[in-house]
């Protein structure tokens, strides 16, 4: 099933342009890509234009611009939200403009913590240090299982993950929707302004492979920080998961890796980007 609907959707890139060349030299897809490949596939009439909001140089749609799309989609970040400069500010202002006009928006990792802040929530540094790779035993809380964002999704699941923060107060207007006993914040849907923003902490968007390129693109931090010895243990980690993504029915590795069908299987792994398709932009059009 796709959406037939010729939809203008904006995906914000969070990550400056070195930070975005680290990526690439690790082999992985920017943080837009997978965006983008997820909206091809759902709305394949969609106009989609990317915003390298990071980039101070980057020019950014105000006033009756903001209107010309239907939706706009934060992706993840090297940032840190509560760190003022003006590659974050300027994100946040972005964000609390889009509440103000009543945009709806979507976004995973940064996207949660924008979601917060911008609305007057906040983040700090998580004390139990680094989520990494896969969000385990992610649950639905008792709102999570009634929010249109979860429809059809299962109660408990694994995402992808990479974050150091986490959501610490939950901004008036916000709704918890999921946990897991590493970051208590794992989805929120906010209502702010004019406009509404349902955020996961982890990334709907990501696959196996790409998270095994992510590893390799922070296998420093991830040794230095003691989850390995050494960084060719990152690397045979990721070559692994790559082996899996190739391999999906290799019993042998999904029970090595702890992987199941919710990982592996894109029509449950996605279910969150299509719901907010369905249940939130197609919805505000027109009003």
């Amino acid at each position: 099933m796709t959406v037939k609907e010729s939809l203008a959707i904006c995906v914000i890139n969070g990550y400056p342009k070195p930070n975005r060349d680290v990526l690439a030299e690790a082999g992985m897809k920017q943080a837009h890509e997978m965006y983008v490949d997820f909206l091809k596939e759902y709305v394949p009439n969609a106009k989609i234009d990317t915003l390298y909001i990071a980039d101070l140089d980057t020019a950014l749609p105000s006033g009756t611009n903001l209107s010309s799309y239907d939706a706009y989609i934060w992706t993840g970040s090297n940032l840190t939200i509560y760190h003022d400069e003006p590659r974050v500010t300027r994100q946040i202002e972005f964000s609390r403009a889009l509440y103000d006009v009543g945009k709806p928006q979507y976004g995973s990792c940064w996207g949660v913590q924008m979601a917060a802040v911008a609305a007057g929530g906040e983040v700090q540094k998580n004390p139990k240090g680094r989520e990494w790779a896969f969000a385990r035993d992610i649950h639905l809380t008792d709102a999570g299982k009634q929010h249109p964002l979860y429809k059809g999704k299962p109660a408990q699941f694994d995402g992808f993950i990479m974050h150091l923060d986490i959501v610490t107060r939950i901004p008036e207007g916000g709704t918890l929707l999921a946990s897991n006993a590493h970051s208590n914040v794992q989805s929120l849907a906010v209502k702010h302004g004019k406009g509404s923003f349902w955020a996961t902490q982890y990334h709907p968007e990501y696959n196996l492979y790409e998270m095994a390129r992510l590893l390799i693109a922070r296998k420093e931090p991830l040794t230095n920080e003691g989850f390995f010895k050494k960084q060719e243990e990152v690397e045979q980690l990721a070559a692994n998961m790559m082996q899996l993504y190739q391999h999906p029915d290799d019993k042998k590795l999904r029970e090595m890796l702890k992987i199941g069908d919710d990982i592996l299987t894109k029509q449950i792994r996605q279910q969150e980007l299509r719901n907010w398709i369905d249940y939130l932009v197609l919805p505000s059009i027109g009003k």
